[in-house]
């Protein structure tokens, strides 16, 4: 393995995977909220560290979703790549905020809100399929801010139709 391939992302991603790990997510900062177990909000922020730079490749959580449980989920749906790093960018923000509230500050309740947020939104993506960075990035894609080289799948639904009828071809 090369380093460049260490820190690449995988582009389309297996929505199943994605959402399997977001379930994880939920029952982490569940856990961690519940439980009272802030060292879980360090094991949660390294974990959207490892997916943010190397996708599923460094994360135990990621390479359990792609390996293990997704595929035992019947045909994978894939989606994008780009739109999925952005959201995995926004965990690893919100989650090294809540770590650095409880550790750096000492301010627990505002760490356990932002592990909650965080926890929303997974459970968005977990339950419902609803990826919130996913639909910021689009929305900042709409506005011109991410430019349409960065995901021309995202920009360009042909694409996307393409992909799906070139894996039901393979299947």
């Amino acid at each position: 393995m090369t380093l460049g391939s260490l820190f690449s992302f995988p582009d389309p991603v297996n929505e199943k995977a994605a959402r399997t790990v977001a379930a994880g997510v939920v029952l982490m900062c569940a856990a961690a909220i519940l439980a009272r177990q802030p060292w879980l909000l360090v094991v949660v922020a390294a974990g959207f560290w490892a997916r943010v730079l190397t996708g599923p490749t460094l994360s135990p959580l990621g390479r359990l979703a792609t390996s293990v449980v997704a595929p035992t989920l019947g045909r994978p749906k894939y989606v994008p790549g780009p739109p999925k790093r952005f959201a995995q960018g926004i965990g690893t923000a919100f989650s090294t905020a809540a770590v650095l509230t409880w550790f750096g500050a000492g301010a627990h309740a505002p760490a356990l809100v932002l592990t909650g947020v965080l926890a929303g939104a997974a459970l968005l993506e977990a339950a419902l399929g609803l990826c919130l960075g996913c639909k910021i990035f689009g929305l900042l894609m709409r506005a011109g801010l991410v430019p349409q080289s960065v995901c021309e799948a995202c920009s360009d639904l042909s694409l996307r139709r393409r992909d799906l009828v070139g894996d039901a071809a393979h299947t």
